[in-house]
């Protein structure tokens, strides 16, 4: 069952400008997926913020699908750190699917790779097995 994109029109806007970020929100089986686009910033960072709340979600399993994230700062590396977080204390988990070679260098940098689950495919990331 897909969930319809989560988009309000003024950050489907931003998403269309150099530098915007969309996020495509669909759900495959138990698992909520977002398909990220552009870059996360501090200009984006609060529509990601927005896309990883799990208020009264029970056991929350988040794949975040990378592939198209251009630019990523520490805005961005402290939005996944504090869902992480959440996510976690909830009892569920969180994967990073396919960052792109720019955005995984930031990951390992900042050490991100050692506490969120990196996967190098989106099929691998979407497997229940840890």
């Amino acid at each position: 069952m897909a969930e319809t994109p989560r988009l309000k029109p003024e950050q489907a806007e931003q998403a269309r400008q150099p530098g915007g970020l969309s996020i495509a929100v669909t759900a495959t089986g138990d698992i909520r997926m977002l398909t990220l686009a552009g870059e996360i910033d501090h200009h984006t960072g609060e529509t990601l913020q927005q896309a990883l709340d799990i208020t009264g979600t029970t056991r929350p399993r988040i794949v975040i699908d990378m592939r198209q994230v251009a630019f990523m700062d520490s805005s961005g590396i402290n939005i996944l750190i504090t869902a992480h977080q959440h996510i976690t204390q909830a009892g569920g988990w969180l994967r990073l699917a396919e960052p792109t070679p720019s955005v995984r260098r930031v990951l390992q940098l900042v050490g991100i790779d050692q506490l969120i689950d990196c996967r190098d495919t989106l099929r691998h990331a979407l497997t229940l097995t840890p």
